[in-house]
């Protein structure tokens, strides 16, 4: 069993936070109509993608029927819609979209995580549930020893990272304040901060698809890969 294999297995296993292992129960035994009869994950969801990448991203948690239906993250919801076009025309994805596991998706050089791995009520983590989640990301990054970029998709992953690089001996101070593409060096890795493509923010233009196709190309450059064909 590979390092990341055995990250894969603790996090699936994982029911330290009583209040999200019921919200990710509650969604799968009452889906919208939409999803009515389909067979949830209702784990916690681990990462998936390339195990050298260069280049990491990591989201808030899985939605509850998204990740937390398909057992992917990002996969099977509008977020993911949204993400994976952009990474497929980046050449980091080699299709455009995400619906189930078994579609056909891969990624090349790139892997994807989050901050939380149940499906928090409302989107919105406690402190303790982060924290109890964290070392899974702090393990991730160890196993992944190629990883130079960390992209992160909304404030809460951008803290998610800094707390996790913390704990691997990599700070800055003054603490460096999120945006869409701030860049951060950290140690050996360089964050890049991008606005989450949550419908909140796509459906309002807040964030397009060009400005996440330029935090892509940008991930690209930093971590030392060749442009995107076409």
């Amino acid at each position: 069993m590979t390092r990341l294999e055995q990250v894969e297995s603790r996090i699936v296993s994982c029911a330290r936070c009583p209040r999200l292992v019921s919200w990710r129960e509650e969604s799968a035994a009452h889906p919208p109509a939409r999803y009515a009869g389909q067979a949830y994950w209702a784990r916690p969801v681990p990462g998936f993608g390339d195990p050298a990448a260069r280049v990491l991203v990591v989201g808030l948690a899985p939605a509850a029927h998204g990740g937390n239906r398909t057992g992917r993250v990002f996969t099977g919801d509008r977020s993911g819609d949204f993400l994976f076009q952009v990474l497929y025309e980046t050449g980091f994805a080699n299709q455009p979209v995400s619906v189930e596991l078994g579609d056909g998706l891969r990624l090349a050089d790139l892997y994807v995580a989050a901050v939380n791995r149940c499906a928090p009520p409302h989107n919105k983590p406690t402190v303790e549930e982060r924290d109890n989640c964290l070392p899974f990301l702090v393990a991730e990054l160890r196993a992944l020893d190629r990883v130079r970029v960390v992209v992160c998709l909304g404030a809460f992953a951008w803290d998610g990272a800094l707390r996790a690089l913390a704990r691997l001996g990599h700070s800055a101070r003054p603490r460096p304040r999120f945006g869409h593409l701030a860049v951060m060096e950290m140690g050996p890795y360089t964050l890049i901060g991008s606005f989450h493509p949550s419908q909140q923010n796509t459906f309002t233009g807040r964030l397009k698809p060009s400005m996440l196709r330029d935090v892509f190309v940008r991930a690209r450059s930093l971590g030392g890969l060749p442009p995107a064909a076409g």
